[in-house]
C-alpha cells in the first residue's frame, strides 16, 4: 500500500496539532503567511480521520497469479494474448497469434483481467500500472465490467463495457508508473449499455504496432481518502486538470485556528477543493480579534471534485490586530475531506527583497539570438533588457537536455550527485532542496509555469510551489503566449509579494510552427510543409544520419537552412512574448522590484535543431559543442543591477540557485555545487574565475551501471572523459565509436568540437584526464548524501507532451 501511494505523485506530510489557542504563537505579519506552512503552530480541533476508509488495493506479479486471466476477444478467430512469468513481472506476448486482419484498428492486441469484489467507482481515485515495454508504439487502457453480448459480429474486438482514457508506453526498456483516473464517467458505445455500478471487474488492455513484450510488475488502485488517512490535518499537493496546488487538508466536521498579526492592506487567497461532488463541504472562515466577537468572513457549500475555486476574502479591517484565524469545514458525510489550495495571507508590499522571475527558454542557443551577435534579428526586445541589465558571453547548461538540466539548475547540483538519469519519471533526493523551496521557505509566493513536464512534477520539482500549472501546448510554439496568460491569473488570484516565478515555455522547440507575423519572416511560409515532409522521411530512411540524407535524395546543407529559418523565427515570437511581459510587468508597478532573469535549459541540438552543416562525427557530439550548452543569461534588476554590463568571464546555470538566494538576501545552500556571481553582478570582490564543469550520467537499465561523460570548460580548452559503455555500444562497429576516452577540443577555433586534438596533445591529455577523474570520484562522494526516491507516475497528458517535443516516439 504505501508503495502504491507513493506513486500517485501526491506526497502529503501528515502534521499532527493541538494546544489551546491561548498557547499558540503568534505568526508575524512581515511577509505572505503560507497557512500550510504554520499547521504545526495551530490548533486543529475535531478533523477526526473516518474509521471506515478503504485501503489501497496492490497486485504484485514477481509470482504466479490465478486471479488475473487473459482477456479472450469476442471476435470467434481471435486468440488471448500469451503469457509468461519473468523473475520480477508477468510477460505479455504481443505477436503474430493476436495480430488484428482488419488494417483500421491496432495490429497487435491483448490483456488480462481480474474480478472485483463489486466495488463501487465513486470510492476510488487512480489506478496505477507499473510496467517495462519494448514497443515504439504501444499503449495501455484501463477497461472494465465484461461484455456479456451474444452473437457479436466477427469484425467485434472489445470484451468490456467501458474503458479509461488511453496512456501511451514508453518502449525504453525501463519500468515506469503509469496513473490514470478510476472514478471516470461511464461512455456509450453504439448497442452497449451504459455502464452503472457495481463495479465488477478491472482489466488492462495492451495494444501496438509492431509485435513486442511488456512486463507487467504491478496494479495498484487507490481510494480517494486513503492519502488523507494518517492524520487530522496535513500538506501536501493536489492536481485539479492541470494545475497543481500546495495544499491544506482536514476533515469534516472540523477546523484549523491559527493566531496572526493581520498585515495592512490584509487578504486570504485560496481555493476551495473537495474528493466528491456529494454531499458538498461547507467551507467556512472566521476571524476573532483578543477584544472582539468571531466574525464569520466566509460561507460557502462547495461540490465541484474537478476544479479549484479560488477565493479572495478582505481581512484590511483587522490590520495591525492580532487575531485567531479559524478555517472550518463541515458535511453531512462525517469525515469528509475538504482542501485549501494555498491558503495566504498577504498584505501591502514592504521590505526590499526583489521578485524573482527565472524566464527560462527551453532549447533557446545563444548562438541563434541576435543579443549575442547573430546575424538574424531574432531577439530585438531581450536585447534592449539587456541594455538595462548584464549579458554573460559565455553562460553553459550543465547537460544537454531538461530532463538532466532542469534539476541541477534548480538544486545547484550535478547529474552525477543527485542522480543519474534512470527513467523519465523518476524524482528528485528528498535532501535536494529546490530554488522554490528556499524561496517559500523565505516566505514567498512561489508559482511554476511550464510546459515540459521534465522541468515540473515529472521530476519533482513542484516541492516548495504553491501553484503549478503544467501542460503540453498545441503547437508548443505558442507556449509563451498561455504560460504568461497564467501568470497573469495566478497574480490576479494572488496579488501579494515578493514572489518567485518560474516560467519555462517551449516555443523554439521542434515542431516550429509559427502565425503571422513571425510565420515567412526568415523564409517563405510555403517552405514550412518542405520541411516537415522532408523531415518525416528523414525519420522512415534506413541507415545511420549521414547516410539517410543521401538516401532520401534531401540535401542537408538545404535541409539544416529550413531548419534554422524556422527555429528563428520561433525565437522571435519567443523574443516578442517576454518583451510584452517586461511591458506589463512595468505597466502594473512591479518591474522596479523585480529580478529578471531569462536563461535556457540547454542549447538548440536538443530542441531538434539538428547540427548537419557541417555534419559531425558518425559517434555524435560532446556536450562541449555549442549548439549543445551555450545558453543565454540575462540578468536586469532595476536600481540594483548597473545596466549595460557583458560579462566574458564564464559561468554556468548551476551557479544561478546561489546566484539568487544571495542578491534576494538569503542563505546560501547547505549543499552545493555552484558559485554565486553576485559580486560580479554587483561590482563588488569576492569572485574568482574557474572551470566550467558539464555533468550527464546515466544508468544502464541491463546492468545498472553507470556510464555518461563529465566535461571541463577551461579558458580556450575543452576537454570531455568518458565513463563507462552505454548498451547501444556493446555491439556497435569500432569506426561508429568516440575514438577515445579522453577528448580535447580548441573551443575558440572550433566551438562546435567537430576535430579533437587528443591525438596531437598528449599534455593536455594528462591534464584534464587527471583533473576530470578527480571531479568525478568528488561528485561520486557527495552523491552519498543522497538518496533516491520512487519514481512519479506518467498520465497521459504528460507522455504526450514528451512526445509532441521529441523526447520519445
Amino acid at each position: 500500500m504505501k508503495k502504491a501511494l507513493v506513486a500517485v505523485a501526491l506526497l502529503f506530510f501528515a502534521l499532527r496539532c493541538s494546544g489551546p489557542a491561548a498557547k499558540q504563537p503568534i505568526i508575524p505579519a512581515d511577509r505572505p503567511i503560507h497557512l500550510e506552512e504554520y499547521v504545526t503552530r495551530a490548533e486543529v480541533r475535531g478533523s477526526e480521520v473516518p474509521k471506515n476508509i478503504e485501503a489501497a488495493v496492490e497486485w504484485r506479479f514477481d509470482e504466479p497469479r490465478t486471479d488475473w486471466k487473459a482477456i479472450v476477444p469476442l471476435r470467434k478467430s481471435a486468440r488471448p494474448v500469451q503469457t509468461a512469468q519473468k523473475e520480477d513481472a508477468l510477460r505479455l506476448i504481443l505477436d503474430e497469434s493476436v495480430k488484428s486482419p482488419w488494417s483500421n484498428v491496432t495490429p497487435y492486441s491483448g490483456g488480462i483481467w481480474v474480478d472485483l469484489p463489486d466495488w463501487q467507482r465513486e470510492d476510488w481515485a487512480y489506478i496505477v500500472v507499473s510496467a517495462r515495454a519494448q514497443c515504439e508504439d504501444g499503449s495501455l487502457t484501463m477497461v472494465g465490467k465484461l461484455n456479456k453480448r451474444e452473437n457479436v459480429e466477427e469484425r467485434e474486438s472489445r470484451s468490456f463495457v467501458d474503458s479509461t482514457e488511453t496512456v501511451d508506453m514508453i518502449g525504453d526498456g525501463r519500468v515506469h508508473s503509469y496513473i490514470v483516473r478510476a472514478d471516470w464517467s461511464p461512455g456509450e458505445y453504439s448497442g452497449y449499455q451504459r455502464w452503472h455500478d457495481p463495479w465488477t471487474q478491472l482489466g488492462l488492455q495492451f495494444d501496438a504496432d509492431k509485435e513486442t513484450t511488456v512486463d507487467l510488475l504491478s496494479v495498484s488502485v487507490i481510494p480517494k481518502e486513503a492519502k488523507y488517512a494518517d492524520a487530522p490535518a496535513g500538506v501536501g499537493t493536489e492536481v485539479r486538470g492541470i494545475a497543481y496546488r500546495r495544499t491544506l487538508f482536514m476533515h469534516a466536521p472540523g477546523s484549523i485556528a491559527y493566531r496572526l498579526r493581520v498585515p495592512d492592506a490584509g487578504r486570504l487567497d485560496v481555493g476551495l477543493g473537495v474528493l466528491r461532488d456529494s454531499p458538498p463541504v461547507t467551507f467556512r472562515v472566521t476571524v476573532k480579534t483578543d477584544r472582539g466577537a468571531r466574525e464569520i468572513l466566509f460561507e460557502e457549500k462547495f461540490a465541484d471534485k474537478t476544479g479549484w475555486g479560488q477565493r479572495s476574502l478582505d481581512l484590511s479591517g483587522f490590520a495591525g490586530k492580532t487575531a485567531e484565524l479559524v478555517l472550518e469545514a463541515e458535511c453531512e458525510n462525517t469525515g469528509a475531506v475538504a482542501l485549501w489550495a494555498a491558503p495566504t495571507v498577504s498584505g501591502a508590499r514592504s521590505g526590499g527583497r526583489p521578485n524573482v522571475i527565472l524566464y527560462v527558454i527551453d532549447g533557446a542557443a545563444a548562438d541563434q539570438m541576435s543579443v549575442y551577435g547573430y546575424n538574424r534579428r531574432t531577439t530585438p526586445r531581450l536585447e534592449r533588457l539587456a541594455a538595462s541589465g548584464a549579458v554573460f558571453e559565455h553562460a553553459y547548461s550543465n547537460s544537454s537536455w531538461t530532463k538532466i538540466s532542469a534539476p541541477s539548475f534548480m538544486t545547484s547540483l550535478h547529474s552525477s550527485v543527485l542522480g543519474p538519469y534512470q527513467n523519465a519519471s523518476e524524482r528528485l533526493p528528498r535532501q535536494a532542496v529546490t530554488m522554490a523551496e528556499h524561496m517559500h521557505g523565505a516566505g514567498c509566493q512561489t508559482a511554476v509555469f511550464v510546459s515540459n513536464p521534465h522541468c515540473g512534477t515529472m521530476s519533482g520539482l513542484e516541492r516548495g510551489v504553491d501553484v503549478l500549472r503544467e501542460a503540453g501546448v498545441e503547437p508548443n510554439s505558442k507556449s509563451s503566449e498561455e504560460l504568461q496568460a497564467d501568470f497573469w491569473k495566478w497574480r490576479r488570484e494572488y496579488p501579494g509579494g515578493p514572489y518567485w516565478a518560474h516560467i519555462q515555455a517551449t516555443d523554439v522547440h521542434i515542431p516550429w510552427t509559427q502565425s503571422a507575423p513571425f510565420a515567412g519572416l526568415f523564409v517563405d511560409p510555403g517552405f514550412q510543409k518542405t520541411y516537415v515532409e522532408w523531415f518525416k522521411k528523414i525519420g522512415e530512411t534506413e541507415g545511420r544520419l549521414n547516410e539517410r540524407f543521401g538516401k532520401a535524395g534531401i540535401d542537408p546543407v538545404r535541409f539544416t537552412y529550413l531548419a534554422r529559418a524556422l527555429y528563428d523565427e520561433t525565437m522571435a515570437h519567443q523574443d516578442d512574448q517576454i518583451g510584452r511581459l517586461i511591458e506589463r510587468l512595468k505597466a502594473e508597478g512591479e518591474w522596479d522590484h523585480t529580478l529578471f532573469i531569462v536563461a535556457a535549459d540547454h542549447g538548440s541540438s536538443a530542441a531538434g535543431l539538428m547540427p548537419l552543416d557541417p555534419m559531425p562525427a558518425e559517434w555524435g557530439q560532446t556536450n562541449l559543442a555549442s549548439s549543445v550548452t551555450h545558453v543565454p543569461l540575462i540578468i536586469s534588476w532595476p536600481g540594483k543591477i548597473k545596466p549595460g554590463q557583458r560579462f566574458s568571464q564564464p559561468v554556468s546555470l548551476i551557479d544561478l540557485l546561489p546566484t539568487i538566494l544571495e542578491l534576494a538576501g538569503l542563505s546560501e545552500p547547505d549543499l552545493k555545487q555552484g558559485r554565486s556571481f553576485a559580486p560580479l553582478l554587483l561590482g563588488r570582490d569576492g569572485w574568482e574565475q574557474r572551470p566550467v564543469i558539464l555533468d550527464e550520467f546515466s544508468v544502464r537499465p541491463d546492468t545498472g551501471g553507470l556510464y555518461g561523460t563529465i566535461d571541463v570548460i577551461d579558458g580556450r580548452w575543452g576537454a570531455s572523459l568518458k565513463v563507462g559503455k552505454a548498451p547501444w555500444e556493446e555491439n556497435e562497429k569500432p569506426e561508429y565509436l568516440r575514438p577515445a576516452p579522453l577528448l580535447i577540443y580548441d573551443l575558440w577555433n572550433d566551438p562546435q568540437c567537430l576535430r579533437s586534438l587528443h591525438a596531437g596533445r598528449p599534455e593536455l591529455v594528462r591534464r584534464y584526464a587527471e583533473f576530470l577523474e578527480d571531479k568525478f570520484k568528488e561528485h561520486r562522494s557527495l552523491a552519498k548524501k543522497f538518496s533516491r526516491v520512487a519514481d512519479a507516475s506518467l498520465n497521459s497528458e504528460q507522455i504526450e507532451t514528451l512526445r509532441t517535443l521529441g523526447y520519445i516516439r
